[in-house]
């Protein structure tokens, strides 16, 4: 199938479910699915944003705003994902067992407004990588129409350009907890850390990065366009002391760059 033809796959699908609740992140892909259902669903269609401490601080008042602009009906809700049992203790299925708490959370809401489909934003590309959290989503009959399309992330950026949304060209976001490798016993201070390293990161005009939480040293990945400016004397001054006094011991930057997943390598 070529982009139109996938295009019309998803549109067909979702005008099909009659209603739906998107689980609503304010990424890439959650903005284009909330688009579209709410282009085909009107009214029929709800986000809700879960708010955890895994998030980035930044995220959730972007999703607020987006649907605000939209005109979609648009839930906040607030959950603390740590004491979600085994999510804590960091195993390397720890996204199984948050996505089963929190899809599950969104199936209640749902029901209260007499809707019975909830659909996440997972793309066709999130099926190459471990993924531990789709076994959730099966398990509970999550859908999700974007895959269904088989519309992977390249089409859904450029689909977003076609339609004037403005996460087109936005960067990729995941769960703060991907920062900190399996095993590692998660708290809100290092995640706190991690979102305030990436924030100011971000500030110095990074665009694709990620900060490795690993005890106290932090592993920098930036995109490769991005090395020089890390590397200037003063930059790297500043970043240094900006996230040792975040409490991190050591600073390095990962010569392999920005890459999805890159503590799933240790599995």
């Amino acid at each position: 199938m070529n982009i139109e033809e996938k295009y019309e796959k998803l549109k067909v699908y979702l005008h099909e479910l009659g209603s739906v609740v998107i689980g609503f992140s304010g990424g890439v892909d959650s903005s284009f699915l909330t688009t579209v259902a709410r282009q085909e669903l009107g009214d029929k269609a709800l986000a809700i944003t879960v708010q955890s401490v895994f998030n980035p601080t930044a995220e959730t008042e972007f999703a607020r705003q987006f649907a605000q602009q939209l005109g979609i009906a648009h839930e906040i809700l607030t959950v603390d994902v740590l004491k979600i049992p085994f999510v804590a203790q960091n195993p390397p299925d720890r996204c199984y067992y948050c996505k089963k708490a929190i899809f599950s959370l969104l199936q209640q809401e749902a029901a209260k407004k007499g809707i019975k489909t909830i659909a996440d934003g997972s793309n066709l590309d999130d099926t190459r990588d471990y993924r531990p959290g789709m076994r959730a989503l099966e398990e509970l009959k999550i859908v999700s129409p974007l895959r269904y399309a088989e519309l992977t992330k390249s089409d859904i950026r450029e689909l977003s350009h076609k339609l004037g949304i403005v996460t087109w060209d936005k960067s990729s976001a995941a769960c703060l907890a991907s920062r900190i490798p399996y095993g590692e016993i998660l708290t809100e201070e290092k995640l706190a850390r991690v979102d305030a390293a990436e924030e100011f990161l971000a500030k110095l005009g990074c665009t694709q990065l990620r900060v490795r939480c690993h005890c106290n040293l932090a592993r920098v990945e930036v995109g490769q366009e991005d090395f020089a400016k890390l590397l200037d004397p003063a930059i790297r001054a500043e970043i240094t002391a900006y996230l040792k006094k975040l409490g991190f011991l050591y600073v390095t930057l990962d010569l392999q760059g920005y890459r999805t997943g890159s503590l799933n390598e240790m599995l």
